[in-house]
């Protein structure tokens, strides 16, 4: 028989509230070459990661990978690390409160936002925990990928699920799988890149690069790539370019299958050999900076198109904790959380603890034990 998480501190009368769940990759506790291998075994063992079989995937893993890769990342971790910590997380953190305190303003019901990550520190797991602890019981959760896919959402939503799973009091729940062509995110990032171009100049050429997947994956149905194209054709229509000013292009590719094309690293090497003068590349598929962007794109692409001949790369960030981002967010946990009672405006405080301190009374008087 399965045994089913209760919730002892229970009492008749509590207060309800809504809890907000996001959920982001993840990150090492810090840039050691011990501490990444711990975060890759995590992140690499997910199947909906690696869909290989999984005695051979684990020979490859443990034989091969998680015994050369992670002194290399680890450095490259390092070069990216800040004195408070990793930027991802920092970002995430700071992302989680400014929802947190839009959401306060907006709703007169209790609202409680947490972070987990998939892979790392803060879990999942605990990140529901204390929701539970702070009396949610409506949950809405949403993982910080504009784009779906299953390598990434769908990983979040398995965690999710197999946590509630095991409680014997399971929340609402509602899910947001993707914003890809949400306009205020739309908006967001043209913002995001007129303010650099404001700034700084128009550059020659823009590149969006997203992160690759397997080609494979596309093939098996995940709408990861054409939610891709969609974000980079949309902001690319709100900034008013031609097709020539702009592409789009998938990186961080691994081992010898074929990913999703064209590949970022050898479209940069191709137009720094092409000449080309100022390269600026944004990354619309991260919604914090991390260290595929500020390692891979800013400095080992930007070394690489200097190298091939190029002018100068540049790096657009991420939304981060910008505040057009940080509003769309609360905005569309606003909208999912439609409709429960913490939403209401015609939400009354009195009028709830006083139904609750009935319902206590209630409860006592029928033999419960608080």
């Amino acid at each position: 028989m399965p045994t089913f998480q209760s919730s002892p501190s229970y009492a008749h009368g509590d207060t309800d509230s809504l809890g907000v769940l996001l959920v982001n990759l993840g990150t090492p506790d810090e840039p050691t070459p011990s501490a990444v291998r711990r975060y890759l075994a995590e992140f690499l063992w997910d199947p909906r990661v690696v869909e290989l079989p999984r005695p051979l995937w684990w020979l490859i893993l443990n034989g091969v990978i998680l015994r050369f890769r992670p002194a290399r990342s680890a450095r490259a971790y390092a070069e990216i690390w800040t004195d408070e910590g990793s930027p991802l997380l920092l970002y995430s953190q700071a992302i989680t409160r400014g929802i947190g305190e839009r959401l306060g303003e907006r709703f007169p019901g209790p609202v409680h936002v947490s972070l987990g990550m998939s892979y790392g520190k803060p879990t999942i797991a605990a990140a529901l925990d204390e929701l539970y602890a702070a009396g949610a019981r409506r949950l809405v959760v949403l993982p910080m990928y504009p784009q779906y896919s299953g390598t990434t959402t769908g990983s979040v939503f398995d965690a999710v699920t197999a946590h509630l799973s095991r409680r014997r009091w399971v929340p609402e729940f509602r899910f947001i799988n993707a914003f890809h062509d949400a306009p205020g995110y739309i908006d967001a990032l043209a913002a995001s890149i007129r303010e650099y171009w404001d700034a700084n100049g128009r550059g020659d050429k823009l590149l969006f690069s997203f992160h690759g997947v397997p080609r494979q994956t596309l093939l098996d149905g995940d709408p990861y790539h054409c939610q891709c194209q969609k974000t980079g054709r949309l902001v690319a229509e709100k900034l008013g370019l031609d097709k020539d000013d702009w592409m789009l292009t998938f990186q961080s590719r691994v081992g010898r299958a074929e990913w999703l094309r064209p590949y970022t690293d050898e479209t940069i090497e191709a137009l720094g050999a092409d000449g080309l003068g100022k390269l600026d590349v944004v990354c619309p598929g991260f919604s914090a900076d991390c260290l595929e962007t500020l390692e891979e794109i800013a400095l080992q692409n930007g070394e690489a198109y200097v190298e091939a001949g190029g002018g100068e790369l540049r790096y657009i960030p991420c939304l981060n904790d910008r505040d057009d981002h940080i509003d769309f967010l609360a905005g569309l946990v606003a909208r999912h959380a439609g409709g429960w009672p913490e939403t209401l405006t015609d939400w009354s405080a009195g009028e709830v603890a006083r139904d609750r301190e009935g319902a206590r009374e209630r409860a006592l008087a029928m033999g419960a034990a608080q």
